[in-house]
């Protein structure tokens, strides 16, 4: 029920029938096309909003990295408390029995 079925070996093409010619290349992009493109000119203005954009994503990104490192102290720290009294208990729990 569970065995794989495979095909029969005369319906595989044969060896001899793959196709050893090279592909034709690619059409070359014609240089105009190049030219045409639209350069990018920046303005002081324009310059001066980049920066601050960029410093905003990194001040953003920089918080976010600072709250999970956080995130993470606080769970080891509260980890290792449950650790130490759990210890407490068993301990306690030994002496009694």
């Amino acid at each position: 029920m569970l065995t794989p079925k495979y095909p029969h070996p005369d319906t595989a093409p044969p060896a001899t029938a793959l196709v050893t010619e090279a592909p034709a290349p690619a059409p070359a992009v014609p240089a105009t096309h190049l030219a045409t493109r639209p350069t990018v000119q920046l303005t002081p203005g324009s310059a001066l909003a980049l920066a601050a954009g960029g410093g905003a994503v990194v001040l953003v990104v920089g918080a976010v990295l600072v709250s999970m490192l956080l995130a993470v102290a606080i769970t080891g720290v509260s980890v290792a408390l449950v650790a130490v009294v759990l210890r407490l208990l068993l301990k306690d729990l030994a002496k009694q029995g």
